[in-house]
Protein backbone atom coordinates (compact mmCIF):
# COMPACT_ATOMS: atom_id res chain seq x y z
CA UNK A 1 0.00 0.00 0.00
CA UNK A 2 0.87 3.25 -0.52
CA UNK A 3 -0.30 6.11 1.53
CA UNK A 4 -0.54 10.05 0.00
CA UNK A 5 -0.33 12.45 2.86
CA UNK A 6 -0.33 16.46 3.25
CA UNK A 7 2.42 18.09 4.77
CA UNK A 8 1.66 20.50 7.66
CA UNK A 9 2.05 23.97 7.55
CA UNK A 10 3.54 23.67 11.36
CA UNK A 11 7.13 22.57 11.34
CA UNK A 12 9.38 21.23 13.79
CA UNK A 13 12.53 23.04 13.90
CA UNK A 14 15.63 22.21 11.53
CA UNK A 15 18.37 19.54 13.03
CA UNK A 16 21.73 20.35 14.37
CA UNK A 17 23.02 16.98 11.19
CA UNK A 18 23.81 17.83 8.28
CA UNK A 19 22.17 19.84 5.90
CA UNK A 20 20.20 19.18 2.87
CA UNK A 21 21.45 16.93 -0.15
CA UNK A 22 18.83 17.06 -2.53
CA UNK A 23 20.65 14.47 -4.37
CA UNK A 24 19.93 11.95 -1.42
CA UNK A 25 16.27 12.21 -0.97
CA UNK A 26 13.99 9.48 -2.62
CA UNK A 27 12.57 9.63 -5.85
CA UNK A 28 15.57 10.51 -6.94
CA UNK A 29 13.74 11.75 -10.67
CA UNK A 30 12.14 14.80 -8.87
CA UNK A 31 15.89 15.95 -8.36
CA UNK A 32 15.77 18.57 -10.88
CA UNK A 33 12.76 20.15 -10.33
CA UNK A 34 13.49 20.12 -6.53
CA UNK A 35 16.58 22.03 -7.15
CA UNK A 36 14.62 24.47 -9.15
CA UNK A 37 12.04 25.18 -6.85
CA UNK A 38 14.79 25.25 -3.69
CA UNK A 39 16.72 27.79 -5.76
CA UNK A 40 13.53 29.92 -6.75
CA UNK A 41 12.52 30.10 -2.77
CA UNK A 42 16.12 31.06 -1.69
CA UNK A 43 16.28 33.66 -3.96
CA UNK A 44 12.60 35.41 -3.42
CA UNK A 45 13.43 34.78 0.17
CA UNK A 46 16.50 36.76 0.42
CA UNK A 47 15.35 39.48 -1.65
CA UNK A 48 12.64 41.96 -0.43
CA UNK A 49 10.91 40.87 2.59
CA UNK A 50 7.29 42.42 2.07
CA UNK A 51 7.03 40.67 -1.00
CA UNK A 52 8.33 37.10 -0.28
CA UNK A 53 6.14 37.51 2.97
CA UNK A 54 3.10 38.20 0.30
CA UNK A 55 3.88 35.22 -2.66
CA UNK A 56 4.16 33.13 0.70
CA UNK A 57 0.60 34.11 2.53
CA UNK A 58 2.36 34.60 5.75
CA UNK A 59 1.01 36.77 8.62
CA UNK A 60 3.21 39.25 10.41
CA UNK A 61 3.57 36.80 13.10
CA UNK A 62 5.21 34.30 10.43
CA UNK A 63 7.97 37.33 8.95
CA UNK A 64 10.71 34.90 10.74
CA UNK A 65 9.60 32.45 8.29
CA UNK A 66 11.18 34.27 5.51
CA UNK A 67 14.51 34.34 6.80
CA UNK A 68 14.37 30.91 7.67
CA UNK A 69 13.93 30.03 3.67
CA UNK A 70 17.25 31.87 3.11
CA UNK A 71 18.92 29.31 5.00
CA UNK A 72 17.54 26.20 3.17
CA UNK A 73 21.10 24.55 1.89
CA UNK A 74 22.72 24.88 5.25
CA UNK A 75 20.19 24.58 7.64
CA UNK A 76 20.42 21.23 9.76
CA UNK A 77 18.23 18.16 8.40
CA UNK A 78 15.97 15.69 10.17
CA UNK A 79 13.44 13.32 8.74
CA UNK A 80 10.67 14.24 7.37
CA UNK A 81 8.32 12.15 10.03
CA UNK A 82 9.62 14.85 12.82
CA UNK A 83 9.63 17.80 10.71
CA UNK A 84 6.20 17.58 9.96
CA UNK A 85 3.93 18.52 13.21
CA UNK A 86 0.11 19.73 13.44
CA UNK A 87 -3.32 17.64 13.57
CA UNK A 88 -2.41 14.73 11.24
CA UNK A 89 1.51 14.24 12.36
CA UNK A 90 0.31 14.52 15.99
CA UNK A 91 -2.50 11.56 15.68
CA UNK A 92 0.28 9.53 13.58
CA UNK A 93 2.78 9.55 16.04
CA UNK A 94 5.41 8.01 14.43
CA UNK A 95 7.98 7.66 17.03
CA UNK A 96 5.56 5.95 19.28
CA UNK A 97 5.16 2.76 16.49
CA UNK A 98 6.70 -0.24 17.23
CA UNK A 99 9.89 -1.13 15.29
CA UNK A 100 7.75 -2.94 12.71
CA UNK A 101 5.69 -0.36 12.07
CA UNK A 102 8.21 2.32 11.35
CA UNK A 103 9.35 -0.04 8.76
CA UNK A 104 6.14 -0.23 6.97
CA UNK A 105 6.09 3.73 7.51
CA UNK A 106 9.24 4.15 5.84
CA UNK A 107 7.78 2.12 2.42
CA UNK A 108 4.35 3.14 2.89
CA UNK A 109 4.29 6.79 3.61
CA UNK A 110 4.51 9.47 1.06
CA UNK A 111 4.52 12.94 2.07
CA UNK A 112 3.47 15.91 -1.09
CA UNK A 113 5.23 19.47 -0.51
CA UNK A 114 5.25 22.42 -2.48
CA UNK A 115 8.87 22.70 -1.91
CA UNK A 116 9.89 18.94 -2.44
CA UNK A 117 7.42 17.81 -4.57
CA UNK A 118 7.01 14.17 -2.34
CA UNK A 119 9.49 12.53 0.37
CA UNK A 120 9.13 9.40 2.33
CA UNK A 121 8.87 10.19 6.14
CA UNK A 122 12.92 8.65 6.25
CA UNK A 123 14.19 11.23 4.28
CA UNK A 124 16.57 14.39 6.19
CA UNK A 125 14.92 17.95 5.18
CA UNK A 126 15.22 21.19 6.81
CA UNK A 127 12.08 23.24 8.28
CA UNK A 128 10.66 25.27 5.60
CA UNK A 129 7.86 27.32 4.53
CA UNK A 130 6.29 26.79 0.81
CA UNK A 131 2.77 25.49 0.71
CA UNK A 132 1.63 24.16 -2.90
CA UNK A 133 -0.63 26.92 -3.16
CA UNK A 134 1.94 29.19 -3.81
CA UNK A 135 3.01 30.97 -7.18
CA UNK A 136 6.57 31.30 -7.24
CA UNK A 137 7.34 34.70 -9.54
CA UNK A 138 9.75 32.51 -11.90
CA UNK A 139 7.36 29.34 -11.57
CA UNK A 140 3.73 29.93 -11.41
CA UNK A 141 1.73 28.02 -8.88
CA UNK A 142 3.58 25.04 -7.89
CA UNK A 143 0.30 22.76 -7.82
CA UNK A 144 0.61 22.60 -11.97
CA UNK A 145 4.81 22.81 -12.19
CA UNK A 146 4.93 19.61 -9.99
CA UNK A 147 2.52 17.83 -12.55
CA UNK A 148 4.84 16.47 -14.80
CA UNK A 149 7.38 15.59 -13.03
CA UNK A 150 5.13 13.69 -10.50
CA UNK A 151 3.36 11.93 -13.56
CA UNK A 152 6.79 10.31 -14.91
CA UNK A 153 7.84 9.34 -10.84
CA UNK A 154 4.98 8.60 -9.05
CA UNK A 155 2.94 5.67 -11.04
CA UNK A 156 6.74 3.40 -10.70
CA UNK A 157 6.75 4.30 -7.13
CA UNK A 158 2.79 3.46 -6.83
CA UNK A 159 3.91 -0.26 -8.65
CA UNK A 160 1.05 -2.33 -8.57
CA UNK A 161 -0.25 -1.49 -4.98
CA UNK A 162 -3.40 -0.03 -3.10
CA UNK A 163 -3.10 4.06 -3.29
CA UNK A 164 -5.01 5.42 0.15
CA UNK A 165 -5.17 9.03 -1.10
CA UNK A 166 -5.27 11.14 2.27
CA UNK A 167 -4.43 14.29 0.50
CA UNK A 168 -6.05 18.04 0.82
CA UNK A 169 -7.29 19.40 -2.49
CA UNK A 170 -4.40 21.22 -3.28
CA UNK A 171 -2.06 18.98 -2.98
CA UNK A 172 -3.85 16.09 -5.08
CA UNK A 173 -3.33 18.68 -7.89
CA UNK A 174 0.30 18.28 -8.34
CA UNK A 175 -0.84 14.41 -9.26
CA UNK A 176 -3.45 12.62 -9.62
CA UNK A 177 -3.73 8.56 -10.19
CA UNK A 178 -4.69 7.72 -14.01
CA UNK A 179 -6.29 4.75 -16.02
CA UNK A 180 -5.50 1.09 -14.02
CA UNK A 181 -4.01 2.80 -11.31
CA UNK A 182 -6.78 5.28 -10.65
CA UNK A 183 -8.81 1.99 -9.93
CA UNK A 184 -6.58 1.24 -7.51
CA UNK A 185 -6.86 4.70 -5.72
CA UNK A 186 -9.13 5.37 -2.74
CA UNK A 187 -9.68 8.75 -1.52
CA UNK A 188 -11.21 9.35 2.18
CA UNK A 189 -13.35 11.72 3.79
CA UNK A 190 -14.09 11.64 7.28
CA UNK A 191 -17.59 12.61 8.32
CA UNK A 192 -19.09 13.97 11.49
CA UNK A 193 -21.82 10.85 11.27
CA UNK A 194 -24.79 12.55 13.16
CA UNK A 195 -24.45 15.92 10.74
CA UNK A 196 -22.76 14.30 7.76
CA UNK A 197 -20.35 16.98 7.92
CA UNK A 198 -16.59 17.75 7.34
CA UNK A 199 -14.88 19.06 10.55
CA UNK A 200 -11.45 20.31 9.39
CA UNK A 201 -9.62 19.85 12.49
CA UNK A 202 -11.31 16.20 13.22
CA UNK A 203 -11.14 14.96 9.58
CA UNK A 204 -6.99 15.47 9.71
CA UNK A 205 -6.62 13.69 13.38
CA UNK A 206 -9.05 10.81 12.40
CA UNK A 207 -6.72 10.47 8.87
CA UNK A 208 -3.87 10.26 10.81
CA UNK A 209 -5.31 7.71 13.10
CA UNK A 210 -6.64 5.35 10.28
CA UNK A 211 -2.63 5.17 8.97
CA UNK A 212 -1.31 4.67 12.32
CA UNK A 213 -4.00 1.72 12.95
CA UNK A 214 -3.00 0.01 9.70
CA UNK A 215 0.43 0.71 9.85
CA UNK A 216 0.29 -0.76 13.44
CA UNK A 217 -1.85 -3.87 12.39
CA UNK A 218 0.55 -5.14 9.66
CA UNK A 219 -2.72 -4.67 7.24
CA UNK A 220 -2.19 -5.06 3.54
CA UNK A 221 -5.18 -4.80 1.43
CA UNK A 222 -4.29 -5.33 -2.33
CA UNK A 223 -7.30 -2.51 -3.36
CA UNK A 224 -9.85 -0.48 -2.09
CA UNK A 225 -12.60 -3.14 -1.58
CA UNK A 226 -10.03 -4.81 0.80
CA UNK A 227 -9.07 -1.43 2.41
CA UNK A 228 -12.37 -1.15 3.50
CA UNK A 229 -12.79 -4.24 4.92
CA UNK A 230 -9.48 -3.83 7.00
CA UNK A 231 -10.54 -0.68 8.40
CA UNK A 232 -13.89 -2.12 9.30
CA UNK A 233 -12.17 -5.08 11.10
CA UNK A 234 -9.84 -2.03 13.03
CA UNK A 235 -13.17 -0.42 14.17
CA UNK A 236 -14.00 2.22 12.04
CA UNK A 237 -17.49 3.01 10.31
CA UNK A 238 -16.84 2.95 6.66
CA UNK A 239 -18.98 3.70 3.25
CA UNK A 240 -17.67 2.97 0.24
CA UNK A 241 -18.65 3.93 -3.19
CA UNK A 242 -17.21 2.05 -6.41
CA UNK A 243 -16.26 4.37 -9.64
CA UNK A 244 -19.36 4.08 -11.62
CA UNK A 245 -16.93 3.68 -14.68
CA UNK A 246 -13.16 2.64 -15.20
CA UNK A 247 -10.19 4.96 -14.56
CA UNK A 248 -11.78 6.72 -11.48
CA UNK A 249 -10.59 6.16 -7.95
CA UNK A 250 -13.30 4.71 -4.85
CA UNK A 251 -14.48 7.10 -2.70
CA UNK A 252 -14.82 6.42 0.92
CA UNK A 253 -16.53 7.97 3.82
CA UNK A 254 -15.63 7.20 7.41
CA UNK A 255 -17.96 8.19 10.19
CA UNK A 256 -16.57 8.95 13.40
CA UNK A 257 -19.39 10.11 16.38
CA UNK A 258 -17.82 12.42 18.08
CA UNK A 259 -15.48 15.59 17.45
CA UNK A 260 -12.28 15.35 18.97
Amino acid sequence: MLVLLPPSEGKAASGRGAPLKTGSLSLPGLTLARETVLGELVELCAGDEEKAREVLGLSEGLRGEVAKNTELRTAGARPAGEIYTGVLYDALDLASLDAAARKRAARSLLVFSGLWGAVRVTDRIPSYRCSMGVRLPGLGALGAYWRAPMAEVLPEVAGDRLVLDLRSSAYAAAWKPKGELAGRTATVRVLHAPTRKVVSHFNKATKGRIVRSLLASASAPEGPAELVEALRDLGYEVEAQAPAKAGKPWSLDVLVAEVH
